[in-house]
């Protein structure tokens, strides 16, 4: 049974203890950055971070409306990063039976850069990044190392919110389905992302495309 988070995005302040909490984790140094006219900061997921509250601002009716997503791999159950990378070397990404985690390996690190490049434009949710630095590829793994010792993920242990949860997928999806039902009486716009294919489940109020706004790096 693969282990799923479910994000209630409802419930996200965007206080961003997820992604400080994934960069500690991962002993990850702080990125440079600078004012770009928005609260989401960095720009963009990046090798220094494999977690990122995303933040959308549209004016409606006279009212400025937030949307936050707290944006990372999605853990597919048919990754399709996988498949393009096993069409170069098979093996270089795995995932792992006992989580459902889907996890770079050495041998995804000894892909050319042309093969990375595949692995990335075929992930449909645009989250692998390349470390120009070290030239390998990076995501989030599930804090996989937490996990097989039946620990949560650093992200979920520290949401004081309850946005974020992570357990065996049939609770999760049980748990996500309530919530979709709860939230549609006042949100009708209101769904589940993908909930068939992913093993993070995002509850949204409105349509995905909503949750992006282009920042300029």
């Amino acid at each position: 049974m693969s282990m799923t988070f479910f994000i209630d995005t409802t419930r996200c302040t965007a206080c961003r203890g997820c992604q400080i909490a994934c960069k500690e984790w991962h002993d990850f140094k702080s990125n440079e950055t600078r004012q770009r006219g928005t609260h989401q900061n960095p720009p963009d997921l990046n090798p220094l971070n494999y977690k990122l509250v995303r933040f959308a601002e549209y004016k409606e009716n006279g009212r400025v409306v937030w949307y936050f997503l707290p944006e990372q791999c999605r853990h597919c159950e048919a990754p399709p990063c996988k498949e393009a990378a096993d069409s170069h070397v098979e093996g270089a990404i795995i995932r792992d039976d006992a989580t459902g985690a889907v996890i770079f390996t050495e041998k995804t690190q000894k892909l050319t850069p042309a093969q990375m490049k595949d692995v990335i434009t075929n992930c449909p949710y645009n989250i692998p990044r390349l470390d120009k630095v070290k030239g390998i590829l990076t995501k989030c793994d599930m804090c996989i190392d937490r996990v097989r010792n039946n620990m949560l993920p650093m992200c979920v242990k520290t949401c004081c919110t309850g946005a974020m949860n992570f357990g065996e997928r049939s609770k999760m999806l049980e748990l996500a389905n309530q919530r979709l039902a709860e939230l549609k009486k006042k949100c009708p716009n209101a769904q589940l992302q993908d909930p068939e294919d992913v093993n993070v489940i995002y509850l949204l109020t409105d349509a995905p495309k909503k949750y992006y706004q282009t920042v300029n790096g």
